[in-house]
């Protein structure tokens, strides 16, 4: 395994990582520091004793555990311990989950070189959780640490934009908000098109977040640290306006975790047992009212440490970058109205080949048959200006042909561009 660790030139590490290492051996490798985790909601309070027992055993502190309050605070603790204090740099990492693989656009990569040292020094994920097209947009992100994410995208969308974090950590939103007027000045704007908020995912009707406010959000590989998922969802689904989208990177397990793994920290701490099994997820995201998850890229984890490869084999874990479009006229499967896309260009990182996602790689200029969904999610949304369309979309033919989800827990492959008529 080959380490790197932080170096002065943000953008000669973060393409020495992406360019010179192989997509097995590109892990825990960026900046040293992590963003903070957020503190699960326990809801049995026959947990607490245990999770008491279990801080004192791995972090050598002893807590009260009365009651729920109390080993809220203790799991809160002992996460914060392992980020703070056991893990002094990311090579510490016991598996690459919490890193990021693949390699973003130029103008991406100028975005986060922008960002002040002393914010990216406190980065780390398991994606990118940055799409296209961002100009002018309202962005929310969801557990956004020290500001990274944020500062790049306030870049990003310019001056007409503004760019909302939320996360529940003092330390490191202290940190975000010292850094506020040097962004501003940097990238030219007047004042700061940015705005912290202190607070827990699951809790964000208690924010002062506008419901229907926001074009994207975002989140990286936090989602998963949440005990109530589906509650992060569905604020997700009503924060969002129509066609807006939530674009993130987070892990799953191919099946669900087992209590002993829950409970334990390290494997909380390595973004593992928090993972929501694919196909709860799958029906969480569609009860929040997001009918057509769609998968941007996926990757198979892979354990490092020995001994967690024996606490949890024979479990699959992936990454995965998800795109949730909130449409209301989204139908429950591919269905096919006759209709193609012709993609005009224009998209900075996607000039000859635009991706929606893992099946949908649309060449410039080429006649594209796509179903209904995938119709809208192009045309509804803020991509529209970017295609043409061919078909009235009137008639319909049944099920949209060879329709398939990725399997997110294979071996990672870098595909070439989905064939005309790809499927939906």
């Amino acid at each position: 395994m080959v380490h790197m660790g932080l170096v002065g030139a943000k953008t000669k590490l973060f393409v020495a990582v992406q360019h010179e290492l192989s997509v097995k051996n590109a892990c825990y490798v960026f900046w040293n520091g992590m963003t903070l985790l957020k503190t699960p909601r326990i809801d049995k309070q026959a947990a607490c004793q245990t999770i008491a027992v279990m801080v004192q055993r791995h972090f050598g502190t002893i807590m009260d555990a009365d009651n729920e309050d109390d080993a809220q605070m203790n799991i809160q603790s002992g996460v914060k311990e392992y980020y703070g204090q056991t893990l002094t740099s990311s090579s510490d990492l016991k598996t690459d989950a919490c890193a990021t693989v693949a390699a973003p656009p130029r103008y991406i990569i100028d975005a986060l070189a922008a960002v002040h040292d002393d914010v990216s020094a406190r980065y780390y994920g398991c994606g990118l959780a940055i799409p296209p097209v961002l100009e002018g947009l309202k962005v929310l992100d969801l557990g956004c640490g020290a500001g990274r994410d944020v500062y790049a995208i306030a870049k990003l969308v310019g001056k007409t934009g503004s760019v909302v974090g939320v996360d529940m950590t003092d330390e490191q939103l202290d940190v975000a908000r010292s850094h506020e007027a040097w962004h501003a000045e940097q990238f030219g704007y007047a004042k700061p098109n940015t705005r912290f908020l202190k607070g827990y995912l699951e809790k964000l009707d208690e924010l002062d977040l506008e419901e229907a406010s926001f074009d994207l959000i975002i989140s990286n590989c936090v989602i998963n640290l949440c005990m109530d998922k589906p509650a992060v969802f569905r604020a997700a689904y009503r924060l969002l306006k129509p066609g807006g989208e939530l674009y993130f990177s987070d892990v799953y397990a191919d099946r669900r975790m087992p209590k002993d793994l829950i409970d334990d920290p390290i494997l909380y701490g390595e973004c593992l047992s928090g993972a929501l099994y694919w196909g709860d997820y799958q029906s969480i995201v569609k009860q929040a009212g997001f009918t057509d998850p769609r998968v941007v890229d996926h990757r198979r984890l892979e354990i490092i440490d020995k001994k967690l490869i024996a606490k949890t084999d024979p479990i699959r874990f992936a990454s995965v970058t998800a795109r949730l479009v909130k449409l209301e006229r989204l139908e429950p499967a591919c269905e096919d109205y006759g209709q193609a896309v012709i993609y005009k260009g224009g998209v900075e990182g996607m000039e000859t080949v635009f991706k929606l996602d893992d099946e949908h790689q649309i060449e410039a200029g080429r006649v594209f048959p796509v179903c209904g969904n995938t119709l809208a999610m192009l045309m509804d949304t803020r991509f529209a200006a970017y295609f043409d369309v061919a078909g009235a979309g009137k008639q319909h033919f049944g099920l949209f042909p060879g329709c398939a989800a990725p399997d997110v827990f294979a071996e990672t492959i870098i595909a070439d561009p989905a064939p005309v008529g790809g499927c939906c």
